[in-house]
């Protein structure tokens, strides 16, 4: 059998090739799938990474760490030769020359071991003692701090004085007005330990247990530790981990659709070449060991260039987004061994399983049966099994996809989505007829090439539908990730709306100064400012305080006017204002001003506008007096330089004597992350779309070698070559279309079950958004790639002469 398999293999080298393609493009597919994702991870934890960047281990809770927990770490670290370093915080007043830069002015700590040191200098150094101090640059330019200027940190008998040696860069995580080392910090009653960075250059495994012998606090690796706090930060939302398990899960999905498609159509074309094996002598088991064997030298190979084909299309995919986007969207690559060879295994591992069972059942067929003139399949029509088995588990999935709206898990949303689209596949020898004919009857008209073309798709109803299961699952799954992505977007969108309604405010605790809307007004990168009317007023348990009463022309200033237009008699209260309240929020309470008092109810609000509160009609009315300015709202041009802007506010700010409150930082750094997620998805969508392109390529292209000698009757009954061509263009077309069409259906259909059950854990009221413009995108790209996927095909066909076809077997 050994000289039978060599020849099979030069034999049918062109069949092969399908079958090669489909092995190593689904290989690739999983590889570049976690190539991507490695870089998205890498792009959303990017900016927390670098915070902890040096550190091999990471101690302390995601809260933070008790501080009498400090000194054991460091002495555990220092016995086992290792750097350890604190990294802290504390609130509390800074002043220069006797000028407060805030009550509450934030304060970090800066390593001074190079090598555990976040902060990027852009002028000075970096503090190497006790006493120095680096100034965020934002504060720098706001206060007008130069290198060499001294700081007093603390009040009363706590303070340290600190000379400002640097200036830092900005940045969106664990930044601070100033950053000084643990050994100053901790001096300040209030400093809070968040976590100990250790740089374990020796044995970083020897280090942690030994760390972990010395105090009760989790020990973990820089990755595991900021993979925690990107999910902290996100709510206890983990974003790119659900990214990489629903693709994941496509990917395997995906590739094994493909190559099982691939070979079915194979093996069935060889059905009268097994036979005439088996009718020179070859046994049964002979015929199998042969087939297999095969298959494992095709998978070897194939398996072996997908891993490579599979790591230059992430790096390729990854490259072209970061042009395409903002270079800092996606991070570095970092590929998985665990993925790599995953996928090398499991391509070899589904080739032979996508051999086994087609070759089985063409090896049951007797040899007789199977050399008849006939082509069997021809009429071959779904059983009643397997529609009856596709009906069950469209229902199964249903249920499973039901339960997942209901509990907003993701574990039953894959397992629904899957086992439904699996039922879908199965039903597609009826259900795509069904559309074929359909769109034969549009297209009746149109002429004969049309005419025949309708009639042969409907001829073969498994064949049709295995030509259309690779364009079907990349049509599913593009309008699925589009729908699911727009309606997400949409709802984050919505949500950042509320919670940060206003850009930048700016409060007192008087009448704001007549000159604060012009200076403020001049700065580039302002759309709008506008001044808000109110009254100062006690608020039980937060001391005295602006109450806000926004006319319409100021509520459309904020970026969602109904989160600052309260009832009758109520007032809203931001978190700022709440968590001063130490005897918490009630129901009702009373304000009172100048010996007049109002009863009002409260409401407590994620939004954010600074230390004020928001009153609805009547409150500020009962309290008396004339409103004045108390408060000046900013909105943000779209792409403004928020770092720059906000210094520039808070330095008109400090000099008003104004507190300023700014969420540009916390709304860029979220958009950011949605920037992330949705370029990384839009990535591996190309690569779907690549690995539907091909499928639909293959399954055409064996298609029409399969049906050589029915082509060739049709050239010799008058058909020309360019109806011929004409024909199989307008069948790829037809069977793309009809897979675009059920692929959009279905595609919408999960992308809002999977918005429902994925983002309403982290964002309610999510809104269905159908993106009518992308899906009419897809489903034209799907007819193109119909239409292309036939060009050589049809060209090949065309060139085989009528006499030489009709003697083809």
């Amino acid at each position: 059998m050994r000289t039978v398999l060599r020849a099979s293999l030069r034999t049918h080298t062109r069949r092969y090739v399908a079958a090669f393609v489909a092995v190593m493009v689904a290989v690739g597919f999983v590889i570049a799938t976690n190539a991507v994702g490695s870089a998205a991870k890498s792009g959303l934890s990017g900016e927390v990474e670098r915070a902890y960047r040096g550190a091999d281990l990471v101690v302390g809770q995601d809260g933070g760490l008790d501080r009498s927990q400090v000194a054991p770490v460091e002495r555990a670290a220092a016995d086992q030769g290792a750097t350890a370093d604190v990294v802290g915080s504390a609130f509390t007043t800074v002043t220069r020359d006797g000028t407060s830069l805030g009550q509450d002015a934030s304060v970090s700590t800066v390593s001074l071991e190079p090598e555990l040191r976040r902060q990027t200098i852009v002028s000075g150094q970096a503090p190497a003692a006790d006493g120095q101090a680096l100034v965020d640059q934002r504060t720098a330019q706001a206060d007008r701090i130069r290198v060499g200027d001294r700081l007093v940190i603390g009040t009363d008998g706590d303070r340290r004085t600190v000379t400002v040696v640097g200036v830092a860069k900005a940045t969106s995580y664990l930044s601070a007005d100033v950053y000084v080392p643990w050994s100053t910090l901790s001096a300040l009653p209030d400093a809070l330990a968040d976590a100990v960075v250790v740089d374990a250059s020796g044995d970083p495994a020897a280090t942690a247990a030994a760390l972990a012998r010395a105090t009760d606090e989790p020990v973990r690796t820089q990755g595991e530790y900021v993979d925690a706090r990107v999910v902290a930060l996100n709510q206890g939302f983990d974003a790119i981990g659900i990214l990489l398990l629903l693709f994941a899960t496509v990917a395997g999905f995906v590739a094994v659709l493909v190559i099982a498609n691939t070979f079915t159509i194979l093996f069935a074309q060889r059905t009268r070449d097994l036979a005439l094996l088996r009718c020179v002598g070859a046994t049964r088991r002979q015929v199998l060991r042969s087939v297999r064997v095969e298959s494992v030298a095709v998978a070897l190979l194939a398996s072996a260039l997908g891993v490579v084909a599979g790591v230059g299309a992430g790096y390729g995919i990854v490259a072209a987004v970061r042009v395409l986007s903002d270079a800092s969207t996606l991070g570095a690559v970092a590929l998985s061994p665990l993925w790599v060879g995953g996928a090398f295994v499991g391509g070899v591992v589904v080739t032979v399983a996508a051999a086994w069972l087609p070759t089985r059942r063409v090896v049951r067929v007797s040899p007789l049966a199977a050399l008849r003139p006939h082509d069997a399949d021809v009429l071959s029509r779904a059983g009643a099994a397997r529609v009856g088995v596709g009906v069950a588990m469209v229902a199964a999935g249903a249920a499973a996809l039901a339960v997942a709206v209901r509990t907003s898990t993701l574990p039953p949303l894959l397992v629904g989505g899957m086992v439904t689209f699996t039922g879908v596949l199965l039903l597609g020898p009826v259900l795509v007829p069904a559309l074929l004919r359909l769109a034969g009857r549009l297209l009746g008209g149109t002429g004969l090439a049309t005419r025949l073309a309708a009639a042969n798709a409907v001829r073969n109803p498994r064949r049709s539908a295995a030509t259309t299961a690779s364009l079907l699952v990349g049509v599913t799954l593009a309008t699925a990730v589009l729908t699911g992505m727009a309606s997400a977007r949409g709802a984050l969108d919505d949500e950042l709306e509320v919670q940060y309604p206003v850009d930048v405010a700016l409060t007192g605790s008087s009448t704001l100064p007549d000159d604060a809307l012009d200076r403020v007004g001049r700065l580039d990168g302002v759309a709008r400012a506008s001044l808000v009317p109110g009254v100062q007023a006690e608020l039980p348990g937060a001391g005295v305080v602006p109450v806000l009463t926004p006319s319409s022309g100021v509520r459309e200033l904020t970026r969602d006017p109904s989160t600052v237009e309260p009832p009758r008699l109520t007032v809203l209260i931001p978190g700022t204002v709440a968590t001063t309240m130490a005897d918490g929020i009630p129901e009702r309470l009373r304000l009172t001003r100048d010996g007049r008092s109002v009863e009002v109810a409260t409401r407590v609000v994620g939004s954010e506008w600074g230390s004020a509160v928001v009153a609805g009609p009547g409150v500020v009315e009962a309290l008396g007096g004339d409103a004045t300015p108390q408060a000046l709202w900013v909105r943000a041009d779209d792409g403004a330089d928020t770092v720059r802007l906000t210094g520039e506010v808070g330095a008109v700010a400090r000099e008003l004597d104004l507190g300023v409150s700014s969420t540009l930082d916390s709304r860029a750094s979220i958009e950011k992350q949605l920037d992330v997620l949705t370029w990384a998805v839009l990535g591996l969508l190309g690569i779907s779309v690549a690995i539907a392109l091909v499928g639909i390529a293959n399954t055409v292209g064996l298609s029409v070698l399969e049906r050589g000698r029915e082509h060739a009757l049709l050239r010799a009954l008058g058909l020309t070559r360019r109806e011929l061509r004409r024909m199989l263009a307008a069948e790829g077309l037809l069977l793309a279309l009809v897979a675009a069409v059920l692929g959009t259906v279905v595609g919408v259909a999960f992308g809002w079950v999977g918005t429902v059950s994925v983002v309403t854990a982290a964002v309610q009221d999510v809104p269905l958004v159908t993106p009518w413009g992308e899906l009419v995108a897809v489903v034209g790209i799907a007819a193109l790639a119909g239409l292309l996927a036939c060009v050589i095909p049809a060209r090949r066909a065309a060139k085989v002469a009528p006499a030489e076809g009709l003697v083809l077997d």
